[in-house]
């Protein structure tokens, strides 16, 4: 059985990581068989979560995970997609993934004393003050250097969310009225695009950007039935 490492679920959503919800996602969406055990990310293979153990091999990176569950699983519902469908996933994925998120990022480790604390919570909040505070300290510098290093890190706040917004409002407009993003059928796509934007209309942080995507209301909506689908067990946070 695969187990797979991820952060605790917390804020009534599957994981405040974002390539955590999509990981879970993509294993029930499969019904591929798991077990999960909650730890953090101090002594992760490349120093980051999630990560999984299938049968002794360990695979860490969400898109190295994925390929990995594709090539012994099977590909699934993703099979169905024409080659030119699966250009057009890849590309919303890389948007998401590459773009969308550092906007998330900027939200939670740069953007406002109570959002930082509401995420150094959530995060750390099972070690002991002190350590909490020494490891939350260090993850910080570390992730707002990478933020710069993005690029994303240089812009005004209301640049990056500007941009933050062009992506929600890219995803709203794809969507469309399917219930999926790639039609009737739930693709990898569909994994990686709720594990985001269900971090952004579902946590405690507060952002230009969270206005913007609530306000797209198939977006929200989206993220509701995706939610209900594949964790019928997690509560939809109150608004």
């Amino acid at each position: 059985m695969i187990t797979l490492y991820q952060f605790a679920r917390t804020w009534g959503l599957p994981n405040l990581s974002q390539f955590c919800v999509k990981l879970e996602t993509y294993l029930r969406m499969h019904n591929i068989p798991y077990q999960i055990v909650e730890t953090l990310p101090l002594k992760a293979p490349r120093g980051k979560l999630p990560f999984i153990d299938d049968e002794g091999q360990r695979v860490a990176d969400s898109r190295l995970t994925l390929h990995h569950l594709q090539s012994k699983y099977g590909h699934g519902e993703d099979a169905h997609l024409s080659p030119e469908q699966q250009a057009t996933a890849k590309s919303f994925q890389r948007l998401l993934e590459e773009h969308l998120y550092w906007v998330t990022m900027v939200t939670r480790w740069d953007y406002g004393e109570s959002n930082w604390q509401a995420n150094k919570q959530a995060i750390f909040g099972v070690l002991s003050p002190i350590a909490r505070d020494v490891a939350a300290a260090i993850y910080r510098k570390r992730i707002k250097k990478q933020i710069l290093g993005h690029g994303i890190g240089h812009l005004s706040d209301q640049e990056k969310f500007a941009l933050g917004n062009e992506d929600i409002d890219s995803l709203a407009d794809f969507l469309g009225d399917k219930p999926y993003f790639m039609g009737a059928q739930p693709t990898s796509l569909d994994a990686s695009a709720y594990g985001i934007l269900v971090n952004i209309v579902g946590s405690p942080i507060e952002s230009p950007l969270k206005d913007h995507a609530r306000s797209r209301q198939n977006l929200y909506d989206y993220c509701r039935r995706m939610q209900a689908e594949f964790f019928p067990e997690l509560p939809w946070p109150a608004d």
